[in-house]
């Protein structure tokens, strides 16, 4: 029980990121849509409207600043002004003030205009594997109380205790990568008032593997169990509605920016991107190893800008090497 204790105390571990690199070729196949479906799976184009959950994330931030290249982006965020002068500049890129837990709980109304004209979703949010701040409702105030009273309640059960940190409303896994997600989905089915072309989401590296080692580890306090439960609703509402799906596993995420982190595994490895730079990818979930926030970025932007990797889950890691051409990287996802 004390090995449990502390392993939600002192352990804490990540799961998301992204950045910039050159635009590939653009393949934009032609298709209009006038006359098609409110749900579609023609290809974005350049002028389209994506939001983007998680905006001011670590990996967040980079996904809508890459993708604001070629689309207008609604940067959804509880927090705007954290990173409102990293988008100094980007006119095509609007931000709204979004709490997805009050939204959930009919507090608020503030995500209908940032879906409304959205022609796609990007998920970048998460929160991390084991309990810190992250957890908490603003996202900057200590945890570790509340989990232990959590603990002592509950007679020291993690699954308990989890359920009951849910209850209280943190951003704990369950709570913000299946069920704040599952909302996502089926808000946006219900609102949109443009084609319903595309959804990605950033999962992890894990989720199908949740059984063997080192993955359960990292599953401990569930995270892998709700990100699983999130990528199978996502693909449900898609064979439901007739919007395409993209699911992008990375591995532990490392490399810039590092303001705004809690996250252990990417202060132990500020200089680990100096050498690992090459790209790997492979469908499902079989790669081993971690992921650079800029690549994920860059991967996540070309998904949309070259229409590949439809309606299909892979995997991302950066592997010993230089960073490789947009037009590699192209070829990298069309090969899937």
């Amino acid at each position: 029980m004390m090995k449990q204790l502390l392993l939600l105390l002192l352990l804490a571990t990540q799961c998301y990121s992204f950045g910039n690199f050159q635009l590939p070729k653009m393949p934009w196949d032609g298709d209009s849509p006038s006359g098609a479906t409110m749900n579609s799976k023609s290809a974005l184009k350049p002028g389209d409207t994506i939001a983007v959950f998680g905006a001011s994330g670590n990996v967040g931030k980079l996904v809508a600043l890459r993708l604001s290249d070629t689309y207008k982006v609604n940067g959804i965020t509880r927090n705007p002004a954290s990173v409102e002068k990293f988008f100094e500049g980007r006119s095509n890129i609007k931000l709204f003030q979004v709490d997805l837990l009050d939204e959930m709980k009919g507090l608020g109304s503030k995500l209908l205009p940032a879906l409304q004209g959205a022609n796609a979703i990007v998920i970048c949010t998460g929160t991390t594997a084991f309990p810190t701040k992250a957890w908490s409702r603003t996202g900057d105030e200590g945890i570790s109380g509340k989990v232990v009273s959590a603990l002592l309640e509950n007679k020291f059960s993690v699954q308990e205790a989890l359920v009951s940190l849910d209850q209280q409303g943190f951003n704990t896994p369950a709570n913000v990568d299946a069920k704040a997600n599952e909302f996502i989905f089926k808000t946006w089915q219900q609102v949109a008032k443009v084609v319903k072309k595309r959804v990605i989401m950033l999962s992890s590296i894990g989720v199908k593997r949740r059984d063997s080692m080192p993955f359960p580890i990292l599953n401990a306090c569930g995270v892998l169990d709700a990100k699983a439960t999130g990528e199978d609703v996502l693909q449900q509402c898609a064979q439901e509605s007739g919007f395409s799906y993209t699911i992008i596993r990375p591995g532990q995420l490392f490399g810039g920016p590092y303001d705004n982190n809690y996250y252990l595994g990417t202060l132990f490895q500020l200089d680990k991107d100096v050498a690992t730079q090459d790209v790997q990818v492979g469908r499902g979930d079989e790669l081993l190893g971690d992921t650079l926030r800029s690549t994920l970025a860059e991967i996540t932007a070309q998904v949309c800008e070259s229409d590949t990797a439809r309606d299909m889950d892979f995997a991302c890691i950066n592997v010993k090497g230089d960073p490789p051409s947009s037009d590699d990287i192209q070829t990298r996802l069309e090969e899937l």
